[in-house]
């Protein structure tokens, strides 16, 4: 009896030993399974995004990750304590490293069937990825891999989305290269971001435009033609009502037009751009933005065949630093006021920027009969190399010779020039300062401006209509054709501004 019971109980311990390793086993491979579901729904989970060292994050703060649709997330892990200084504010966010990983990462070959040779239409694949990624819930990211080409042709990358995206371009995105081959109803954009908030577009790679034979049309202007009808042409990005925006680290070049546009935005931050297309291409501003608050611009080289970076009408508070410029048209707030529309922009600032051989060097220009204000603009250290027009406020601008003066003007009132310093070409004087008869210029500050011509030893000297302000430091050349005080009909200028 003792050794019976002695061999039951070991009987017993073996069963319960066993079946609690089949237990363990089990819930294992329950486990294993519900972590494969997810894995098919999300592609590539735990996968870090390329990036490349300067292109970091979007700047506006991140989603928290949401839980995926098939199962629930493991719980997050401690927050680690900060190591190192806190970011500038304003600046961008550092893209996910070890241990911070996107939600999902979507490659637009590898689960998408993108072909990624350049020839074949990739559209749909870009497309799907796209909204596949905006209708998750937290961070997701769409790669378009470096060592390949997508053709993409005229594009809405619609909005609003569960979490944030960020387009990985680290391939080459190209246009059509031929206007016949875009839709009749599609020639004004192609790559357009709507009411997508929170969207960053970053990467090492390249967008191309594949502008030539846009610019070739015999209507262009610069062909004796015009620019309406059968001569609208795309815009190569345009984020249309998309706020907390970013923009970093990509080359794109060789627009049809403006190789950016952002209309009616608010947040947007563009950093480390090389943006480019050639010297006599028309209208092919770098950055143009209009309608649109609380932009940073900032480590940025333009070279382009217009503006290199254009302010429109309802633009609030831009910061433009360290952006070169050149050749190109400069750094124009306008034209405003075209048709007697009113036009408001104010708080502008660009510092430590460099233009060299261009058109203009930091412009306002202005059409006869419009209403509103430019008001509160600085421009502080900015060098000109060869520039023909370094400094100028137009308030006659007019692309004919049928325009006439009016009676009413936008009011151009509050600009500091500070730290202006280079060189000019002698074609124009280095200071214009056209004004119009019926709103004056007032409030125009100079100080530490030192213009010499670039060619010759002769200093041309300003030239003066209607403005007011004063010079704060000798200036190179002398600076006498400002007015002091407040012109009369200005005294209460409440009515003429527009903030």
């Amino acid at each position: 009896m003792e050794v019976t019971a002695r061999t039951a109980i070991t009987l017993l311990l073996a069963a319960v030993v066993a079946l609690s390793f089949l237990s363990d086993a089990g819930v294992q491979g329950v486990r294993g399974y519900r972590h494969h579901h997810h894995a098919r729904h999300t592609r590539h989970n735990s996968a870090r995004p390329p990036s490349s060292s300067h292109a970091p994050g979007p700047a506006s703060p991140r989603r928290a990750p949401s839980p995926a649709h098939h199962g629930s997330s493991p719980p997050a892990p401690p927050a680690r304590a900060p190591s190192g200084p806190s970011p500038m504010p304003g600046a961008p966010a550092p893209a996910p490293g070890d241990g911070e990983a996107a939600d999902n990462v979507y490659d637009v070959i590898k689960d998408f069937g993108a072909a990624g040779d350049g020839v074949t239409d990739d559209t749909d694949a870009i497309k799907t990825a796209w909204d596949t990624a905006c209708q998750d819930a937290g961070e997701g990211v769409v790669v378009a891999a470096a060592g390949h080409s997508f053709l993409v042709r005229s594009t809405v990358f619609t909005g609003p989305c569960q979490g944030s995206v960020t387009l990985q371009i680290d391939g080459t995105i190209v246009a059509p290269s031929e206007p016949t081959e875009w839709p009749a109803n599609s020639k004004r954009n192609w790559l357009v971001f709507y009411k997508a908030d929170g969207v960053s577009l970053r990467g090492a790679g390249l967008i191309d435009g594949k502008g030539q034979k846009w610019w070739d049309l015999p209507c262009k202007p610069h062909k004796g033609g015009n620019t309406h009808g059968p001569c609208d042409s795309p815009v190569a990005l345009r984020f249309f009502m998309s706020n907390n925006v970013t923009v970093q680290g990509l080359k794109v070049q060789n627009s049809p037009e403006f190789h950016f546009r952002f209309d009616s935005c608010r947040g947007v931050h563009v950093h480390g751009l090389s943006i480019s297309s050639p010297a006599l291409s028309p209208n092919t501003d770098g950055i143009h933005v209009e309608n649109t608050q609380d932009v940073l611009i900032a480590n940025t080289v333009v070279s382009n065949g217009d503006d290199c970076v254009s302010i429109g009408a309802g633009t609030l508070n831009v910061h433009i630093e360290n952006v070169t410029c050149g050749p190109g048209h400069g750094i124009s707030i306008g034209s405003l006021g075209k048709q007697g529309t009113r036009a408001c922009v104010s708080n502008i600032t660009v510092r430590n920027a460099v233009i060299r051989h261009s058109d203009n060097g930091v412009r306002i220009k202005t059409w006869q009969g419009g209403s509103g204000s430019v008001s509160g603009v600085t421009f502080e250290n900015v060098r000109m190399d060869a520039v023909r027009n370094p400094i100028i406020i137009d308030q006659y601008y007019c692309l004919s010779k049928s325009c006439e003066n009016a009676t009413t003007a936008v009011f151009v009132n509050g600009v500091t020039y500070s730290g202006i310093r280079g060189t000019y070409d002698v074609r124009g004087p280095p200071i214009h300062f056209g004004c119009s008869d019926a709103v004056p210029c007032t409030n125009i500050t100079l100080s530490g401006v030192e213009l010499l011509p670039a060619t010759g030893d002769t200093v041309d000297s300003p030239f003066c209509w209607n403005v007011y302000g004063n010079a704060t430091t000798p200036t190179v050349p002398p600076v006498a054709c400002l007015m002091d005080g407040v012109p009369r009909n200005v005294d209460d200028s409440s009515s003429l501004k527009c903030y």
